[in-house]
């Protein structure tokens, strides 16, 4: 299977920021590029625009130029920026825009983190539905590597074409 073009979405936290050293050196073993994707998500926007009394459309300009700050200090700082191709923020139902963009960008792989900002935990709709991972591995015909946090730091890109990790 060849890759070149790989999707990483990330909502920041630290397990997603662990999938993105995994997915720089699995893009430079395979001479990949990488596409990061923040989702704002639209529903929780609304909530916080109804109890701050703020439009919608305010606080979503403002996640927004948040996010897009973020990306702007991780490149100026990661040693992985040379292979990022773009980077995306977009509002929505983020497994939904996963998929979306996956498709239209026609990527190889998506490398994600196995839980997001809100933690192992979850909230209740997790419990019942199932998590962003999930629902992108049951929405899109490519492969998709989930990160837990806490994976072992000894993991090496040439570990990627054997599918074997020394002990």
């Amino acid at each position: 299977m060849e890759v070149s073009l790989i999707l990483v979405p990330t909502d920041f936290s630290d397990c997603a920021l662990n999938s993105l050293r995994y997915a720089r050196d699995i893009a430079r073993k395979q001479g990949a590029r990488l596409l990061l994707l923040h989702v704002i998500n639209r529903k929780e926007a609304g909530t916080c625009a109804s109890y701050s009394k703020v439009p919608l459309e305010d606080v979503l300009e403002r996640l927004t130029n948040q996010a897009k700050q973020v990306f702007r200090k991780l490149l100026a700082s990661w040693d992985g920026a040379d292979l990022v191709e773009e980077t995306i923020v977009s509002v929505g139902t983020p497994f939904q825009e996963i998929a979306v963009k996956a498709r239209s960008y026609k990527v190889d792989l998506i490398i994600m983190g196995g839980y997001g900002s809100r933690g192992k935990g979850g909230q209740i709709e997790e419990i019942f539905f199932g998590s962003t991972v999930e629902k992108v591995v049951r929405l899109l015909p490519c492969p998709v590597l989930c990160v837990p946090v806490g994976w072992p730091e000894e993991f090496r890109p040439e570990d990627v074409s054997t599918g074997q990790q020394e002990g």
